[in-house]
């Protein structure tokens, strides 16, 4: 005779596995339907918002959420499965650590986007911040993220942190001297950002290269060149180099020698340097405070006219664009003047054939 009894625990079994199932499957229903309308309403109820701050919320805990609903699922699934206990210590370590995941993972995304955040904190606050320092403090908080999120999850396992940074400090003698160039590029970005010699979007010039800052981070400093090649520079280099900051200039230097021919009169030297010099001082793109015209000195094959003045734009199109204005300006003053710029040349002179003659005969007969 069958004993059906014997199959009853069996057949409950495969009905809390297949309940157990089912929760899961609904779990995966909802978080498909999250992703698919509620999300929808709830990102474009938030960009309704005066600011954008709950829609950058939104996007950044978006792909969080969704495994929210997969480890809640799991866990309720889990109270029907026959093999498994809610109440399993290690089952509970891992539910309570993949959550603790997804919320960081919320948080790590939401500061890749803190640059803007700073950004805007920067703009209403009244203490104003170096933009450089902005994108320090969005990996700052990044690391700190990750190094909380680490620590948290490791205590649930049972590992005493404490006790491993204690023994990070048994091995640093070892750790600093394999990673003393690290080190040293994070104090260099360290001095960078406390002396200030160029922030984001300064044009610089080192001996190693020159260009526009695009990017300063812990290690390195990224500057894009005119050729737009984007060289990457060690903070321990680039701290340690002469570095010209173009961007900081108030005005831009022009300075050049002009040679005229040495059979140019002296009055016409003298009106010639008079009217280049009210020239540059009549000028709108010329900086009115140091303007030297003068005649400087006489050279081999020319009489060289000084000039020395500056700009008001610092900007390189501009500076061109005076300086070519200049140019064409001083050549109509040479043409009014009929004075002819001077070109390295070299006279010699050579004696006639009955002059060598009679000078050699002479020669002879003193002999």
């Amino acid at each position: 005779m069958l004993d059906w009894q014997q199959w009853i625990p069996a057949y409950e079994d495969l009905i809390n596995i297949g309940t157990s199932i089912g929760i899961l499957l609904i779990f995966l229903l909802f978080r498909k339907l999250f992703a698919k309308y509620i999300f929808r309403v709830i990102l474009a109820f938030s960009r309704k918002t005066p600011t954008d701050f709950f829609s950058k919320i939104c996007l950044a805990f978006e792909f969080p959420v969704r495994w929210i609903f997969l480890i809640i699922g799991i866990y309720v699934a889990v109270g029907y499965f026959p093999y498994l206990e809610q109440t399993n210590h290690l089952f509970q370590n891992i539910i309570r650590s993949s959550i603790i995941v997804v919320i960081s993972w919320g948080f790590y995304n939401l500061s890749s986007g803190s640059s803007i955040l700073f950004t805007k904190l920067n703009h209403r606050s009244s203490t104003q911040f170096d933009p450089i320092l902005i994108p320090f403090f969005s990996k700052a908080l990044r690391f700190v993220i990750i190094a909380i999120s680490f620590s948290i999850v490791a205590q649930e396992f049972g590992y005493n942190v404490s006790g491993f940074v204690a023994g990070l400090g048994l091995g640093g003698l070892a750790f600093a001297l394999a990673a003393k160039d690290a080190i040293g590029n994070l104090f260099g970005g360290i001095i960078i950002i406390t002396e200030k010699p160029f922030t984001i979007g300064d044009w610089i010039m080192t001996p190693s290269v020159e260009g526009i800052v695009e990017d300063i981070n812990f290690r390195s400093t990224k500057i894009r060149t005119f050729e737009q090649g984007l060289v990457t520079v060690p903070n321990a280099t680039l701290s340690n180099e002469n570095i010209t900051n173009w961007s900081k200039m108030g005005k831009r230097r022009i300075s050049f020698q002009l040679g005229v021919t040495y059979d140019t009169p002296k009055m016409k030297l003298e009106t010639t340097i008079e009217k280049i010099r009210d020239l540059l001082n009549n000028h709108q793109g010329v900086h009115p405070d140091t303007i030297f015209v003068t005649f400087d000195h006489y050279n081999d094959s020319s009489l060289d006219i000084f000039l020395y003045f500056f700009t008001n734009t610092t900007a390189w199109a501009e500076y061109l664009q005076i300086k070519e204005e200049i140019n064409f300006s001083i050549l109509e003053i040479l043409e009014e003047e009929d004075v002819s710029i001077a070109f390295p040349s070299r006279t010699l002179y050579f004696n006639s054939d009955a002059e060598a003659r009679s000078q050699v005969a002479s020669s002879l007969e003193n002999d």
